[in-house]
Order: structure tokens, then sequence, then C-alpha cells
């Protein structure tokens, strides 16, 4: 079974800026925020101060992932330089994201830097409250004048994924009608909006209102840190599952990719769990009867014998050996050998 982690995050050190000032490491995977608070960052055993592209290899080797896309946020530091050198050096093991504060003075510059210099193709941008730009800029809409001039400019490029983390549905930074209009504006842009829309246990209602505006040719949501965000329930998660059958039935199954958010979630979960809380489900499976079933039905017979067939889907787990979705390879420009 091949899977590719769509959301993993390296870095050679912590320098991070949020809602909470400043993340400072304190050691033994543990960081304190301006404000006091402590977070464990780093799971055990696999680093310090530190998570470095080759605690995630290790990580991956061990449960058979064999490729992931190395995302940037506040939450850990711009990592841009770290990220497209890792790529470079596992070139069949990463493709790696760039991302830039579109509020900083040389935003524009450093975009071209990155498009012509570093030859980048994936962009993403964490503007949400919780862990990124909106935590510590005034409130702004995500397809306003200074986002814009950045997706217009990437959008000049070919072959290209917007990767946008707009938070939960309680935070302002949650605009999923911002990102219809994105992806109106700029049909050519691959958009990924992560963590499904962030929902925790009360906010079925308002994921629900919300996947609608995602319905779009050129978006897709990952799935990662899904259980994280209905901590404590217990695997296999069912909240989490009840929302990826919700989006299935809403945007398609071919509209979820897998990934996990790696490293952080490892400090409450083990990554096996991550994957096997889907793959171990019937989500991805679709129940048809059979024709003696369906005879028995008309018959006035209440008993239905199911059939389970395999659904087309393009998430990154794939069951029964099933080769990796094209879609998902082409965008993320990852080739697969096929079986």
């Amino acid at each position: 079974m091949k899977k590719i982690d769509a959301h993993a995050h390296i870095f050679e050190r912590i320098g991070s800026f949020g809602k909470r000032g400043e993340l400072r490491p304190i050691g033994n995977g543990m960081c304190r925020w301006a404000n006091g608070e402590e977070i464990a960052i780093i799971p055990k055993g696999y680093g310090d101060r530190e998570f470095l592209a080759e605690s995630l290899l290790k990580i991956m080797d061990e449960e058979d992932v064999e490729r992931a896309i190395l995302l940037q946020g506040s939450m850990y530091g711009f990592q841009n330089e770290y990220a497209i050198e890792t790529a470079e050096k596992y070139p069949d093991r990463f493709k790696a994201a760039v991302t830039v504060d579109p509020f900083c003075k040389d935003a524009e510059e450093i975009l071209e830097h990155f498009i012509k210099d570093l030859h980048a193709k994936i962009f993403k941008f964490e503007v949400s409250v919780g862990g990124g730009m909106m935590g510590y800029h005034d409130d702004f809409i995500i397809d306003g004048k200074p986002m814009d001039k950045i997706y217009a400019r990437i959008a000049e490029e070919e072959n290209v994924t917007l990767v946008l983390d707009i938070g939960s549905p309680c935070m302002a930074s949650c605009q999923p009608e911002a990102v219809a209009r994105i992806a109106q504006k700029y049909p050519n842009l691959h958009i990924v909006v992560c963590h499904l829309l962030a929902p925790g246990k009360s906010d079925r209602q308002s994921l629900e209102n919300a996947l609608p505006y995602l319905k779009h040719d050129n978006v897709w949501v990952d799935l990662s840190a899904l259980p994280w965000n209905v901590s404590p329930e217990a695997y296999p998660y069912p909240t989490a599952q009840e929302y990826i059958s919700l989006a299935k039935s809403i945007l398609g199954a071919e509209k979820m990719i897998w990934g996990t958010d790696l490293p952080t979630v490892l400090t409450k979960f083990e990554y096996k769990e991550l994957y096997r809380f889907i793959s171990e489900s019937d989500i991805f499976y679709r129940r048809r009867m059979s024709k003696s079933a369906l005879r028995q039905r008309c018959s006035g017979i209440l008993s239905v014998i199911e059939e389970e067939l395999p659904l087309e889907y393009y998430i990154s787990i794939l069951k029964n050996g099933r080769e990796l979705n094209e879609l998902f390879c082409s965008f993320f420009d990852i080739c697969i050998e096929r079986e």
C-alpha cells in the first residue's frame, strides 16, 4: 500500500511568532510561548529543539510512507530554504512548499526569488488565527489586495499549487467564500485547503455550511490533524470519520487528500493511527445491493445482502494496492511508478 503524506513539517530551528508572541524551544521537544504557555512540539526521540528531514524519513520508513509534502507556517517559523534544500537532497521522497508574509514590505521581491531562483511550485499560506498570520495581524480578507497580489503572480506560472490554512470555523480567518472567489478568479491554480477546515467536535453544522464553497474543479482538501482537532476523542475518532464522510458526500471522494501535520501530532498520536482510522474504515467504500438482494427487497424481505465495491477515490491512502491518484501526483509533481 503506497502512501504520500501531503502535510508535513520540518525545521532546523524554531523561529515562530503568533498570537501568543514568540515561541522559544526549551529542549526535550518542548517550547514556550511568550505568554508562558508550554507545548510539546517534537515527539520523544526525534529531536530536542529541531525536527530534521532525517527524523521525518525515519518515521515515514517505519510506516511505509513513500513521500511527503513539506509545508510552511508560522507555527514553526518559515523554513523556506531548508525545505527546498531537503527536497533537492531527497528528490524521490519530498516536494517543498515556500511561503512569505504578504504584508512584508518586500513580499513581491521575495516571491520573485522563490519563483525564479528556487523554482518553487507549491505555495503555502497559513492565515489562521490559531497558528498563522491572522494571529499577529489585524483581521483581513484572505482574497483582499495584499493576498490577491500574491495569488495573481503565482497564477502566472504553470502547474502550481496554492495551499491555504484558513483555520477553524469559529475563527475570523475561516473564509471559505473567499476561497471560492480565489478558485473562480484563478482557475489554473490548484488550491488545497488544509485540515478539512479544522473542525472541532461541535462544528458539524458549520462544516456542512462551509464545504459547498469549496466545491470547485480546482479545489481540494487535506485531511490532516482531524484527530487532533476532535481531541480527546479516542481511536478511531468517530467524529473525524463523520466529518470525512460529510466532506465526501458534499465534495466527492476525489477531492480529498491524506495528510497528517507532522511532527506535533505525534506528541499525542501514533503515525499509523493517523491513516488507519481512515484506511480501516468503510468511508471510501460504497455499498451496492446485489441483484439477489434487490429481488429480496422487492419481495418484501427486509434483509439486504450488500456487496462492497472499491470507490474510485483519490486520497493518498491506497487500499487493496490501488495505484496513487494521477491528479494528486500531477499537481504536486510527484511521479509514482505504476504497479
